[in-house]
C-alpha cells in the first residue's frame, strides 16, 4: 500500500457549532512526558462528543495522558528496518509485529512461513492475530510491515531509521506543525499502523476489552506485489472469512478532503533484459573492456533502442498496439464529479505537494482523470555495467536490465497486457529480449455502502474532517489520494469486482480513512506528523479517530454480526 499523504495544503480552520466539543484534560496517573508531545498541537479543528459513550471518552484521555509514550511506540519500530526488496530485516521484523498483539493480549499470535510463492521467489512471513473480546463483530486489520529502500541518503535532513522528530520548516513541509517524525515508513505505512494499535491498546487499558473482536494480517511483501500474502490468503481463506469487514489504515488527505479507501487499481511489474548470449551480437561471456566498443556491438544501447520502441516521443504514451483496450469508461455521474472537483484544485500546490516541476497537463480536470483513471508505463530503474558514480572505467556491458511497472485499470487484465508487450517487441525485431513477470497485484473494485464505511464516514463528521463520497465503486482515486491512485491487496479480500479470474476473494466489505497526516511514501524525508495544526490532526488527534472508528462499526448493525470468534 503505497498510502500516501504528501505535504500540507491546509483548509482554513472553521469551529464548529452547537456541539460539545472535546477538551484537553488531566489524567492523575499521567506518566511523566519525556518528549512533551502535546496532544492537540496547535489544531483548530475540534471533536463532538457529545454523543459518544462513556468508555470511548476514557480511552481520548488516555491517549492524551500517553501520547509521549506512543510516539516512542512508533519510534522504536521505525529504528527497526524492514526493507523488503533487500532484506534487511526482514527476520526480526515479524518478531516485533507479532510481539504488538502479543502485549495486546491476543489469544492467538503467529508467524506463518509462506515458502515459495506463485511466481517462483520465497515470501517474507505473514503475522496472523486474533484478538477475541467476547463481542458479536469481528474485524480483520490489514497491515504490511515492509518498506522501500533508501535510494538517496544524502537527501534525508535525519538519518531515515534514526525517527527524529523536527519541526515543519525542517521537514520541508508546513511550518505550521511543530512536530513531525522523519523515518522511512513514517507514512508507508508503521505511522498509520502504530496509530491504530496505539488506539487499540488505549481501549483496553481504559476500558478491559475493545468493542469489537479483531483478526490482523501483518505482510511483509507489499512492496514486492504481495506475493506472500497471496500464497498465506489463498491458503488459509477460512481463517478470515469469520470477520465480518476489513478495516484498512489512513490518514487526513493533504490536497483535498478526506476519502474513504478500499479499491485500488492494478499493479504489474516486469524486467526487460537484453544480453549478447540472446541476441548474438556483442560481449556473450561477461562484461568487456570499453575499448572494444570500436569494433563491437553493445547490447546497452539496443537496450535503450528497444525501450523507446515501447513508449511515444512524449516519454507517456505506450506504443503498444491494444493497450489501452478494455479500459472501463466513467460514467456520465463520476465525469461532472471530476469536473466540479477540478474546480476546486491548486495545481501548483499540488505539484509542490509531491515534489514534481509541474503535471503532465495544465488542465486540473484533466490531471484528476488521469490520476484516478489512467494507465502509466513506468521505467523503475535501469543497471548493468559500470554502476560506479563519478570516476571512470570503460565497460561494455554484455547485459543490461530494466524494471518497469505497469498501472492498469478496469477491466484491463494482466495476462493480456503481458502478451501484447511480447507482440510488441517480437514486431519490431527484439525477440531475443526476455519479458519477464515479476509480480501482478489485480485491481479491485468495492461497494461502500456498508457498516465498515459508515463508521469512517461518521468518524470524519464527528471529527470536522470534511470528505467526499467515493467518486465511483472502483475509483482509484480512492485507493491512495494524494499519490494519485495506489495499489493494494485489495482483490484478495473484496466483495466487489476484481481484476485476477483465477483467484476467488475473501467476500468481505472494506474501507479506510481516519485523521492524521504524513507524506513523501517512497521518497526522501518520510514523514508522519506528530503534532497536528489547523484542521489536520496530529497523532493523538489520529488515534482518537480509531477508536471512534471501531465503536461506531460495534453499533452499525445494517448487516447481521457473524456473531464473533469461535
Amino acid at each position: 500500500m503505497r498510502h500516501r499523504y504528501l505535504a500540507a495544503c491546509l483548509i482554513a480552520a472553521t469551529g464548529l457549532s452547537g456541539c460539545t466539543k472535546e477538551k484537553a484534560k488531566s489524567v492523575a496517573s499521567a506518566p511523566v512526558h519525556k518528549l512533551g508531545i502535546r496532544p492537540y498541537g496547535d489544531e483548530t479543528v475540534k471533536i463532538d462528543t457529545s454523543k459518544m459513550p462513556a468508555e470511548e471518552k476514557k480511552a481520548f484521555d488516555y491517549i492524551d495522558a500517553h501520547i509521549d509514550e506512543h510516539v516512542e511506540n512508533l519510534q522504536k519500530w521505525i529504528q527497526q528496518p524492514s526493507i523488503s526488496n533487500s532484506g534487511e530485516g526482514m527476520q526480526e521484523s515479524p518478531e516485533m509485529v507479532k510481539g504488538f498483539f502479543d502485549k495486546l493480549g491476543c489469544q492467538k499470535t503467529q508467524i506463518n512461513d509462506v515458502g515459495i510463492t506463485k511466481w517462483g521467489q520465497p515470501g517474507n512471513p505473514v503475522v496472523y492475530a486474533e484478538c477475541n473480546e467476547g463481542a458479536p463483530k469481528t474485524l480483520l486489520v490489514y497491515w504490511m510491515y515492509d518498506t522501500m529502500p533508501v535510494t538517496q541518503p544524502e537527501l534525508w535532513v535525519a538519518p531515515p531509521f534514526e525517527a527524529r522528530l523536527v519541526d515543519g520548516k525542517t521537514a520541508g513541509i508546513d511550518p505550521g506543525f511543530k512536530k513531525v517524525l522523519i523515518g522511512r515508513g513514517a507514512v508507508n505505512s508503521k505511522g498509520p499502523e502504530m496509530t491504530q494499535w496505539n488506539a487499540f491498546q488505549a481501549i483496553k487499558a481504559a476500558n478491559g476489552k475493545l468493542p469489537v473482536n479483531l483478526i490482523v494480517i501483518a505482510e511483509g511483501d507489499e512492496e514486492r506485489m504481495s506475493m506472500g500474502l497471496n500464497k498465506f490468503v489463498t491458503t488459509h481463506p477460512d481463517l478470515l472469512k469469520r470477520a465480518d469487514a476489513m478495516l484498512m489504515f489512513g490518514g487526513q488527505n493533504g490536497a483535498r478532503a478526506a476519502s474513504i479507501m478500499g479499491a485500488s487499481e492494478g499493479l504489474m511489474y516486469i524486467e526487460l533484459t537484453t544480453s549478447g548470449t540472446a541476441w548474438g551480437r556483442g560481449p556473450t561471456v561477461s562484461d568487456i573492456h570499453g575499448i572494444f566498443k570500436r569494433s563491437t556491438d553493445s547490447p546497452a544501447w539496443r537496450h535503450i533502442l528497444m525501450l523507446g520502441s515501447l513508449i511515444g516521443k512524449d516519454g507517456n504514451t505506450p506504443t503498444i498496439p491494444g493497450f489501452m483496450d478494455n479500459i472501463k469508461p466513467i460514467d456520465p455521474a463520476t465525469d461532472k464529479r471530476l469536473h466540479e472537483a477540478a474546480g476546486k484544485v491548486d495545481l501548483k500546490k499540488m505539484a509542490d505537494n509531491v515534489g514534481v516541476a509541474r503535471f503532465i497537463s495544465d488542465d486540473p480536470y484533466t490531471v484528476l482523470k488521469m490520476s484516478s483513471f489512467g494507465t502509466a508505463f513506468n521505467l523503475d530503474g535501469i543497471w548493468g555495467g559500470n554502476m560506479y558514480a563519478g570516476g571512470s572505467g570503460a565497460i561494455l556491458p554484455n547485459k543490461i536490465t530494466s524494471k518497469h511497472s505497469i498501472r492498469y485499470v478496469p477491466d484491463m487484465n494482466s495476462g493480456d497486457i503481458l502478451k501484447k508487450i511480447r507482440a510488441r517487441l517480437d514486431s519490431q525485431g527484439y525477440k531475443d529480449v526476455q519479458l519477464r513477470l515479476i509480480g501482478d497485484q489485480p485491481w479491485s473494485s468495492m461497494d461502500f455502502d456498508t457498516d465498515v464505511a459508515h463508521s469512517v464516514e461518521q468518524m470524519f463528521d464527528k471529527f470536522g474532517i470534511p470528505w467526499t463520497p467515493p467518486l465511483s465503486k472502483t475509483t482509484t482515486m480512492d485507493a491512495e489520494d494524494t499519490n494519485m491512485g495506489g495499489a493494494w491487496p485489495g482483490y484478495l479480500f473484496t466483495n466487489g469486482k476484481q481484476g485476477d479470474p483465477g483467484t476467488t476473494p475473501i467476500g468481505l466489505p472494506i474501507a479506510g480513512g481516519s485523521a492524521g497526516y504524513g507524506g513523501r511514501a517512497h521518497a526522501a524525508n518520510e514523514f508522519w506528523v506528530i503534532e497536528g495544526s489547523g484542521k489536520v490532526y496530529g497523532m493523538a488527534g489520529a488515534e482518537k479517530s480509531i477508536v471512534d472508528e471501531l465503536y461506531n462499526f460495534a453499533n452499525n448493525n445494517t448487516t447481521p454480526a457473524k456473531h464473533g470468534l469461535k
